[in-house]
């Protein structure tokens, strides 16, 4: 369990966690805090009560991201405490501790990997806001979407139980270390050594003490990890993504030029860059990262859609421009920059499967 600022939260969680161990028949339960250096008091906290639970521990470091101190904290469980189940569990109250004896029950039935769910039947998020519950949705959607992960409904679920053998398995140094990045590679890399999943539902309320870790920053490696995701996934997508260089290239060179050097407004300048990147893109697609497919579709009809596709991206990457802008305050080339990476892994998966689709397969 990482802790930062959870001085609050600890004395009410670590009690009724360790209660629902009455429930439990087939394992032995310890709790593993892994504590920020949090200036707020949370290790005191955890001190005085390693005085009434033999089975709390702790270890302590800097603070690193969400990411980093899971990592810390699995490798110091499997090399001192020999378990046989590793749970993932918030220290905010929002994760019930009532429904872990559920979670061993259904992974004593097989499943290497249990995920309590906001998103299936039985689920609910009752204290988000539209706005949240939507960008939640979204980032789950494009995980799936990009990651291969089709029957996974919560990516970003941080209640989790999993068989802690598969855990070595995995390549932990090259996941994402802040917070849902970190839960969404973790899963990517659980299912491809082999990890058996179900999902069960769960009741995620707002937090009663502290403030939300979740930060703007989580939001933009969320999207690069999608990146990292398609990278590893598909080799095709490596000369996509070179090919792209060149259209952000002249995307971000010609907005930078009509912005600066003729002063045009932001929405003009992004639209007529998008378009001025296309048709280089095509034709090196067309003969370089698609050269090989038997594609049913005939040139001029690639050009068509590659040309819808485009516009689909150039959407995306306007949409985000002005979200990030407006709502957020972000600095335009950022946002734009942004806005360029949501939209390359879209155009990706488009194209791949609309514009170059071969002979054999379906849209």
């Amino acid at each position: 369990m990482p802790t930062y600022n959870e001085a609050k939260n600890i004395p009410i969680l670590i009690p009724q966690i360790f209660e629902e161990s009455k429930r439990i028949d087939s394992h032995e339960l310890h709790i593993l805090i892994v504590d920020d250096n949090s200036p707020d008091g949370t290790k005191d906290e955890v001190l005085k009560l390693m005085e009434t639970y033999p089975n709390l521990h702790l270890i302590s470091g800097e603070k690193e991201g969400l990411g980093e101190a899971y990592k810390r904290g699995m490798a110091h469980a499997i090399a001192e405490l020999n378990p046989d189940l590793i749970f993932e569990m918030d220290a905010d109250l929002q994760h019930d501790p009532k429904m872990i004896p559920t979670f061993i029950a259904m992974s004593n039935k097989g499943f290497s990997l249990v995920i309590g769910s906001r998103f299936i039947s039985g689920g609910s998020t009752p204290n988000f806001s539209l706005y949240r519950k939507g960008i939640s949705l979204l980032g789950n959607w494009l995980i799936r979407f990009f990651g291969g992960m089709a029957g996974i409904r919560d990516c970003t679920s941080g209640y989790r139980c999993i068989k802690a053998e598969l855990i070595p398995k995995c390549n932990m140094s090259n996941l994402a270390t802040r917070g849902y990045s970190f839960q969404s590679s973790l899963i990517y890399e659980l299912l491809r050594n082999g990890a058996r999943p179900i999902e069960i539902p769960i009741v995620f309320p707002d937090r009663q003490h502290g403030e939300s870790k979740l930060a703007l920053q989580d939001q933009v490696e969320f999207l690069l990890n999608l990146a990292r995701i398609r990278f590893r996934e598909s080799k095709e997508f490596i000369n996509f993504c070179l090919v792209g260089v060149s259209g952000i290239g002249i995307n971000m060179g010609f907005y930078v030029f009509f912005t600066r050097a003729l002063g045009f407004r932001m929405e003009y300048a992004s639209v007529i860059s998008i378009e001025l990147s296309v048709i280089t893109n095509f034709i090196l697609n067309n003969f370089w990262t698609f050269r090989h497919r038997a594609s049913e579709v005939r040139w001029w009809g690639r050009i068509k859609r590659f040309h819808l596709v485009a516009g689909v991206g150039g959407v995306v990457n306007f949409v985000c421009l002005i979200l990030l802008v407006r709502r957020f305050g972000m600095w335009d080339i950022y946002a734009n920059l942004i806005g360029i990476i949501l939209a390359t892994l879209i155009k990706f998966k488009l194209n791949s499967n609309w514009t170059w689709r071969e002979k054999d397969e379906e849209f």
